[in-house]
């Protein structure tokens, strides 16, 4: 059962109160920034998770500006389609309405999911050996490979005035200029809902170490039997999400798969464990599977 934590009054709430009941999310973003970009991204966690424990899920996008622009740029991280917040009617028959916000202001009143700001680079960071920005160029497409990404970025030029922090202004929904959409949402993910995120070269670099090497490993695995998720791992990766959406535990729980003793899980369950664990991180872990070793 999922729960979440009502940030208007500090306590535990169930995400969906009734059995197969409809439950309603609204993300709230009032900009276009990073910051709001990480509003969608807990939406959409919270849209997988509920309908991985069965419950139906409506979900709309209140946006104050740019609203094209975080579509986008949602689409790039491999977030669902939000429908327009405007356009839905008031009482669809939910038995629950989530609102995710960054602001409680932003947001009616009614069970709020707060997220954290992402915090733009440091002056240090961005900034190249002559002292002037490294982040003076548009993200133009996605590294990978041709045909790997899923497609342009939000980029400095559509957003408007450049920034050092992410190449594009307060306003702007650009990603770090370069930056993998994959790896910026394994950066989010490690981080805790409520906790501010810093998507600065650090974060970056861990993340595209983490998910190039899981996607290796998920590959390798496949060439193995299937093998069934051991119960205690499913247990936990369960606990883990449904206890306030608590990504980095679930994280947690991959990497103590990952770096158990050879056999134990076998290379089957490891990769059934990653595979089922992605439904709700998204994050495409089986997409070398069949590419040459």
């Amino acid at each position: 059962m999922l729960r979440i934590t009502d940030d208007r009054t500090g306590r535990p709430v169930e995400a969906a109160p009734a059995r197969r009941g409809l439950t309603r999310i609204e993300a709230h973003t009032p900009g276009r920034d990073p910051g709001a970009l990480r509003v969608l991204l807990v939406a959409d966690l919270l849209v997988r998770a509920l309908e991985l424990g069965g419950t139906p899920v409506c979900a709309l996008l209140d946006a104050g500006q740019g609203r094209e622009e975080l579509r986008a740029a949602a689409a790039a991280l491999g977030m669902r389609p939000l429908e327009d917040g405007h356009a839905a009617t008031a009482g669809l028959g939910e038995a629950q309405i989530v609102h995710v916000a960054q602001d409680p202001d932003a947001a009616p009143p009614g069970v709020l999911l707060r997220v954290g700001p992402v915090a733009p680079p440091s002056d240090a960071e961005g900034t190249g050996p002559g002292g002037e920005s490294d982040a003076v160029g548009p993200v133009r497409s996605v590294p990978g490979g041709e045909g790997d990404g899923p497609g342009p970025v939000p980029t400095a030029a559509d957003a408007g005035d450049g920034d050092p922090g992410y190449g594009a202004s307060a306003t702007g929904a650009a990603l770090p200029p370069g930056a993998d959409p994959a790896v910026v949402r394994l950066a989010l993910l490690s981080v805790p809902r409520t906790a501010p995120a810093r998507l600065d070269e650090a974060a970056l670099t861990a993340a595209g170490e983490t998910l190039a090497r899981w996607r290796r490993a998920v590959a390798g695995w496949a060439r193995s039997p299937s093998r069934p998720i051991p119960d205690d791992v499913r247990a936990r990766l369960r606990a883990a999400w449904e206890d306030d959406l608590d990504l980095p535990a679930v994280l947690a729980v991959l990497r103590a798969v990952e770096e158990a003793e050879p056999g134990d899980p076998p290379e089957g369950a490891r990769f059934e464990t990653f595979v089922h664990a992605d439904r709700l991180l998204g994050l495409e872990l089986a997409r070398d599977v069949g590419t040459p070793a």
